[in-house]
């Protein structure tokens, strides 16, 4: 039975409600909300299902979600803030603003290898406790220390958790004030944004409960980079329950509604304003989203294109049709995505989450039929 859907939707985009409806009559969905925003315009906003597995509670305008990896679009954002007010560039050597980072032939990598996953910093292989995610410092410091696992620049290998403890460490020694702070405080209060890295417990009551996968996604051939990024008892905390919801990990924990997404990337998209709060100009969005490394990833069974900190859309076009499309995509299913060119930009999320790393087919049928609406 297909749950009542609410929200709202153009008519020219009626194609999209038409196939979010698909989405939950074929029984891939427990609760979602699709956004979408068109030249500045939120044109489609669309929720349904339940926000816990018990099915008791409606997924509803003011549900929370938690957004794994999507979280990362956010951070890149963040960091290239840092970079159009001159604080910060592209190409600086990180050991510059984070002189420890420099140990163990380090002191030549700069942000945007960071950000594009080229560090060769993807996780720990050798045995440590879980609970050590718990304590941002502590593995901030574990990663300044640690030695490549393969040389820095020549190749990509995604650092599933380790790139938000980088990137938030970069963010404080250059701003002073923590990343999640900063977004509130800069563009998520004054533009209204539902958006978070960092969740107050006054918060929590409304977060959505996840359905986990059945299976375990498809990684190919073992290798150190894989186990060290995903493939081993330690490669994430145990538990995502409060603890982890205070916290902020600007790769793996941001909780969102679609629509705060959506408005976020929407500015991406455009001008690089929103409703008067600028968010990032389309020069230094531009140095953000250009091609950083290009090839097979090390840790993700594709051959990705990556720009500092944004998943770029070719070649694999998870995002739609756009070749200029930049954005990202979370654990189970969550995406967020600009296209400048055809001023368009929408998120996804979602509670019951599948095994598909990147490129959903439930994502990727809402942003098809999108783009066919235009």
């Amino acid at each position: 039975m297909t749950p009542d859907i609410n929200g709202h939707c153009d008519v020219a985009f009626s194609a999209v409600w038409e196939a979010f409806e698909a989405n939950f009559a074929e029984g891939l969905e427990l609760g979602a909300r699709f956004s979408l925003v068109h030249e500045g315009e939120l044109v489609v906003d669309l929720w349904a299902g339940h926000a816990d597995k018990a099915q008791t509670r409606p997924f509803d305008a003011r549900t929370l979600t938690m957004v794994y990896s999507t979280t990362k679009a956010v951070a890149a954002t963040m960091i290239a803030r840092l970079v159009e007010q001159g604080k910060l560039g592209f190409d600086q050597p990180v050991a510059e603003v984070w002189p420890e980072f420099a140990a163990n032939g380090k002191g030549a990598i700069t942000v945007a290898q960071v950000l594009s996953h080229q560090a060769g910093l993807p996780g720990f292989v050798d045995q440590m406790d879980p609970d050590l995610w718990f304590d941002p410092p502590a593995i901030a410091a574990k990663l300044a220390a640690m030695a490549p696992m393969w040389p820095p620049g020549s190749a990509s290998g995604y650092h599933a958790l380790t790139v938000g403890y980088l990137t938030a460490e970069i963010f404080r020694r250059v701003d002073g004030r923590s990343m999640g702070t900063a977004l509130k405080a800069d563009i998520c209060d004054p533009a209204g944004l539902d958006l978070w890295i960092g969740l107050p417990d006054s918060e929590h009551d409304r977060t959505a409960e996840f359905k986990p996968p059945t299976a375990l996604p498809a990684f190919g051939e073992v290798t150190d980079p894989k186990k060290a990024a995903f493939l081993t008892p330690w490669a994430a905390p145990n538990g995502r329950g409060p603890e982890w919801r205070r916290l902020e990990v600007p790769s793996a924990n941001g909780h969102a509604t679609a629509e705060a997404l959506a408005r976020f990337m929407g500015a991406l998209a455009g001008d690089g304003d929103l409703d008067g709060v600028h968010i990032l100009s389309p020069k230094v969005r531009d140095q953000a989203r250009v091609q950083r490394i290009k090839g097979p990833d090390l840790v993700l069974p594709f051959v990705l294109s990556w720009g500092a900190g944004f998943m770029r859309n070719p070649p694999n076009m998870f995002f739609g049709p756009g070749v200029e499309t930049f954005g990202h995509s979370g654990w189970g299913g969550s995406c967020a995505f600009a296209d400048p060119e055809a001023k368009l930009a929408g998120a996804y999320v979602m509670n019951r989450q599948d095994i598909h790393l990147i490129g959903d087919p439930r994502s990727r049928r809402l942003i098809n039929a999108a783009y066919e609406s235009l």
